[in-house]
């Protein structure tokens, strides 16, 4: 029989302990969770790599984000705070500043002789050889806490051709490249502090409509804190709740797309803290066309995540959950359980996770409510994870919200305790400060890891946080 259930809004943890359901109001109440650690960032040196336009405009607008950005003005105030600034007392409780020695500047004549080579691919290829060799540079002299590429105006017609297609991306393929500096990289767009250079709809020329300045800073602080090392927050704790390990596994091709490899995203803990690993390849099945593991590979691939896990934390858990984006084989189910079984783990979450053909209707022009769960079988749910936000009191999103489908293959947990971890999953996403995430960090972060892999050669050693990826 079918049930409708509301879950909660979960609540996160900031500065001293204290919680809320908002990020950024529990950042300028509170500050980040590692406030009183002596370990969090209390100044983060960013170095800059881009035009002479693109150093001064990043430089000039953090400059102006020290001293905070006004809300829009809006109906919504609850959706659209002001942003406090940065002066190392407010917010993140952290300054955030650069300097000429943490700049490279790019040449425009370098610039200019891209557009003299014939195929996007090696355009984007060779424009990335030109920001990781001023990256190097830059590493070579300073070592800052995070790097700022700031993305030329001039490359955009240069790498987007619509009469070209390919598989190449600059974003990806720069994480890559760069990733042996072992410093993080933001790539950042000259819209960023200059609305009116908004990149523009392909089909109708219209420039795409921009979030506020002030959400724009408070996104683009939270992402430099996080990959500076710093801990913004995380989900609230129960005294009584169990260490939970919590994995998520997807899947990407090679770049020549003969093999379909497994990515698999952080294996972290409440706090988002964890390692990215690489798996095997898989195959897909000629029985439902998705692809799996082989049993031997599933458990490898869980045992060796376990084994990190406990390289981190120090403790292995009491409880594994694994969350993965295609059905499980008897093999992987077999596979996993017999490394939960080795490792002596307490229980564990085997749950399949896809976006649902099923909609819900709501009286009125407003969608469901997040956190709407319809319990279709005892081990069928759907949660919608964006939704009306009584809290922004609306709907902040542009188009009708589609649910997740969420198939429990094996868990010793109710319904409606997964609905609300999964809800709160959705709010450890460190590129953004508005809580209403549509997938939850398992599924997002392993997706954006395998983007990155597959532009990593087999022999490449990888960096272990998610923050080189982002």
């Amino acid at each position: 029989m079918m049930r409708l259930l509301n879950v909660d809004e979960p609540e996160l943890e900031f500065g001293g302990g204290q919680p809320h359901i908002d990020i950024r109001f529990g950042l300028k109440d509170y500050g980040p969770l590692d406030l009183l650690s002596t370990q969090s960032p209390k100044a983060i040196r960013l170095g800059i790599v881009g035009t002479s336009e693109g150093v001064e405009g990043f430089s000039h607008w953090i400059t102006r984000c020290r001293s905070g950005i006004a809300a829009k003005k809006s109906r919504q105030p609850y959706l659209f705070p002001a942003f406090p600034g940065h002066d190392g007392k407010t917010a993140f409780n952290c300054e955030f500043g650069t300097d000429s020695l943490l700049a490279r500047e790019l040449g425009r004549t370098q610039l200019s002789r891209l557009g003299l080579v014939n195929t996007i691919e090696e355009r984007i290829k060779q424009a990335v050889d030109i920001f990781v060799a001023e990256i190097e540079h830059l590493c070579e002299k300073t070592r800052p806490d995070v790097i700022v590429c700031s993305f030329p105006e001039e490359l955009s017609p240069l790498l987007d051709d619509p009469r070209q297609t390919t598989s190449y991306d600059f974003h990806d393929l720069l994480k890559a490249r760069a990733m042996h500096v072992r410093v993080p990289l933001q790539l950042v767009l000259p819209s960023l502090w200059d609305p009116s250079k908004a990149r523009k709809v392909k089909r109708s020329g219209v420039a795409r409509a921009l979030q506020d300045e002030a959400t724009r800073a408070w996104n683009m602080h939270c992402a430099l804190y996080y990959k500076a090392g710093g801990t913004p927050w995380r989900l609230k704790r129960v005294s009584t709740a169990l260490d939970t390990c919590f994995v998520g596994i997807s899947f990407y091709r090679s770049l020549d797309r003969a093999n379909l490899s497994t990515s698999i995203a952080q294996v972290f803990n409440e706090r988002g803290e964890g390692v990215v690993i690489r798996g095997s390849v898989a195959t897909v099945s000629k029985e439902d066309l998705q692809p799996h593991l082989r049993e031997e590979d599933a458990f490898q691939l869980l045992k060796e995540a376990l084994k990190l896990y406990k390289r981190e934390h120090h403790n292995l858990p009491a409880r594994l959950v694994v969350h993965k984006t295609s059905p499980y084989s008897d093999g992987e189910r077999t596979g996993f359980d017999q490394a939960v079984a080795e490792a002596d783990i307490s229980t564990h979450d085997l749950l399949h996770l896809r976006p649902s053909d099923l909609r819900l209707y709501r009286d009125g022009v407003y969608p469901p409510l997040r956190g709407t769960t319809l319990e279709l079988e005892s081990d069928q749910f759907i949660l919608y994870t964006k939704g009306s936000v009584p809290f922004f009191q609306t709907y902040p999103g542009m188009y009708v919200p589609r649910p997740l489908d969420v198939r429990v293959v094996s868990s010793e947990q109710s319904i409606r305790f997964l609905a609300h971890e999964i809800l709160g999953l959705t709010k450890l996403n460190w590129n953004t400060t508005q809580f209403d995430g549509g997938d939850p960090v398992s599924i997002q972060a392993s997706r954006v890891v395998g983007q990155v892999l597959r532009f990593c050669g087999e022999e490449q050693i990888i960096a272990p946080r998610y923050g080189f990826y982002m």
